[in-house]
């Protein structure tokens, strides 16, 4: 009889492997009742290379897929839309809200899917790479013909023109988006380290939607001798939607290719085949997650509130504020300004108070900032329209409102990849795509629905079609602030309320590494001595 072959084996309550003798059925049943223990499932037996350190290229590299995000941000909120599919294109404003929503779903819908699929993709060129670059030319392509509506189409076509343009904007860019998402928690699996990667992520993204924002409103827009149609000016849209599909293109490629030599040390997915049913059951158990359940409750209410906001952000600009189309764009840099102190004190911050602390406080003061004023001209203490000292104060209150934003949303996102770990421990699979599909899910379903409101809201009180800056009764304004500053409050403040539900702190985390740790190198030590009896079986 041969010798027994040794195996390796894993010292109970350390990170030792030890050479071991010739108990290997013992060994493999004690295997797996420590996977068992350690939250590990056989599906994740493929061994996974350590990621290399996080460096200030890679952060650049890797936040720079963002622009391609914050190019949508800027140019499909739902204050851009209403405004060039209500009053240019003319669709009435409950079917441009009804347009998004739907848009929304559809997209959130598809989302999980894309996430589930780039989950576990096998390829030579990893899970998450082959979407992003195929995702390159149609989020362009659909881009491109969203601003380029056929002329002469009645509302109808119009308006079934804007839904197929908006479903395949968005299942488009979120092909790119999902994928390079979720490569995050694998590139930075410390706890503060991936707080900054997603803060250079978030930086690209507002940083982007700054600068598309001031383009569009003080040089596409301008209303001057040469444009004095302004906001309305249909061919100054298309304009801009080319230059916007040109910047999709490019970001999305280069993010791409930059992060292409990271491949090799990523997550590598066992073949697995699954059922359409197993599949759906998979996604709906990360949907199950305790910590992602408190993200996505809080995210059922803020997205709704964020929709109504950014629905009627342009409305109050120009109707309340009585300011002119280039004007707003000036605005939009304080955005700018915003993302470069998010970049640097997000990550600061949740390191000195906690996570969850951190965003909950900065999301807080946002809300209050964000109302104030709206709410000081309902009382009458706001400068006159017109004043410089008005456009101070609200330029001023864009920076402050926005650094707040930004830097809990940083956090948030940070948290976000935090379920990645968490909910590996507990079921055994790695799951990025699908918990940052889930992420953006709900958001999607109620900005749209927030839209809807804000249409409904505009229908409400009667707003006119295609009015132009200074011809609406002000009775009309007011009763539309009035009607937004309860609302916004009432679903910010219950988001912010279920946020505090949230559990996984840096301890949480640290054990959940740890027992994947030892539940890859028990998989390994397994692995390896399968390997071994076989030579043994093969030499006797």
């Amino acid at each position: 009889m041969a010798p027994s072959m040794p195996i390796i084996r894993k010292m109970p309550g350390s990170g030792i492997i030890a050479v071991d003798g010739s108990r290997g059925l013992a060994h493999r049943r004690r295997t797996r009742t420590a996977l068992a223990r350690g939250g590990r499932h056989p599906a994740m037996s493929t061994s996974q290379p350590a990621a290399p350190a996080i460096s200030l290229p890679l952060k650049l590299s890797y936040g720079l897929g963002s622009i391609s995000y914050g190019v949508s941000l800027a140019v499909l909120s739902a204050s851009v839309l209403q405004l060039y599919f209500n009053q240019v294109i003319g669709i009435p404003g409950v079917w441009v809200g009804a347009a998004i929503m739907l848009s929304l779903c559809v997209d959130a819908v598809v989302d999980p899917l894309i996430g589930r699929w780039s989950d576990n993709l096998r390829s030579g060129w990893g899970r998450r790479h082959p979407f992003m670059y195929g995702s390159a030319l149609p989020a362009a392509g659909f881009f491109y013909l969203l601003w380029h509506a056929p002329r002469g189409l009645g509302a109808t076509e119009a308006f079934a023109f804007a839904i197929l343009m908006l479903i395949g904007v968005r299942i488009s860019l979120a092909s790119y988006e999902i994928p390079s998402t979720a490569l995050g928690p694998e590139l930075a699996p410390d706890y503060d380290q991936r707080t900054s990667l997603f803060a250079y992520r978030w930086f690209f993204m507002i940083a982007t939607a700054a600068v598309m924002g001031i383009l569009l409103y003080s040089v596409f827009l301008r209303q001057d001798a040469a444009n004095p149609l302004g906001a309305l000016n249909r061919d100054a849209y298309a304009r801009f939607g080319t230059l916007s599909a040109g910047v999709i293109l490019v970001a999305i490629l280069a993010s791409t290719a930059a992060t292409h030599n990271r491949i090799r040390g990523l997550h590598q997915p066992p073949a697995r085949k699954l059922s359409v049913v197993e599949t759906f059951r998979e996604i709906a158990a990360t949907f199950a997650n305790p910590s992602l359940l408190t993200i996505m409750g809080a995210s059922v209410l803020g997205g709704a509130a964020y929709g109504i906001t950014t629905g009627l952000s342009t409305y109050f600009y120009l109707h309340l504020w009585g300011l002119k189309p280039q004007a707003i764009g000036p605005l939009a840099s304080g955005g700018l300004l915003a993302s470069v102190i998010g970049v640097f004190l997000a990550p600061a911050i949740a390191k000195r108070f906690g996570k969850k602390e951190a965003m909950v406080g900065l999301f807080s003061v946002s809300l209050v900032t964000s109302l104030m004023p709206i709410a000081a001209r309902m009382a009458g203490v706001m400068p006159p329209n017109g004043s410089g000292v008005l456009y101070v104060l609200l330029f001023i209150d864009v920076v402050v409102t926005a650094a707040l934003a930004l830097m809990a949303y940083v956090i948030l996102t940070s948290m976000t990849a935090d379920v990645v770990e968490d909910h590996a421990v507990k079921s055994g699979v790695r799951s990025e795509g699908v918990l940052f599909a889930a992420n953006g899910l709900v958001p999607k379903i109620t900005t749209g629905l927030g839209a809807f409101l804000a249409g409904l809201m505009i229908s409400l009180v009667k707003f006119p079609a295609h009015a132009l800056p200074g011809t609406v009764d002000p009775a009309i304004v007011r009763h539309l602030a009035l009607i937004y500053l309860p609302a916004i409050a009432l679903l910010s403040g219950a988001s912010i309320a279920v946020l505090n539900l949230y559990k996984i702190d840096r301890a949480t985390h640290e054990r959940n590494l740890e027992r994947l740790r030892d539940a890859a190198a028990l998989a390994e030590a397994a692995r390896l001595e399968v390997g071994a009896s076989g030579a043994v079986e093969r030499v006797g």
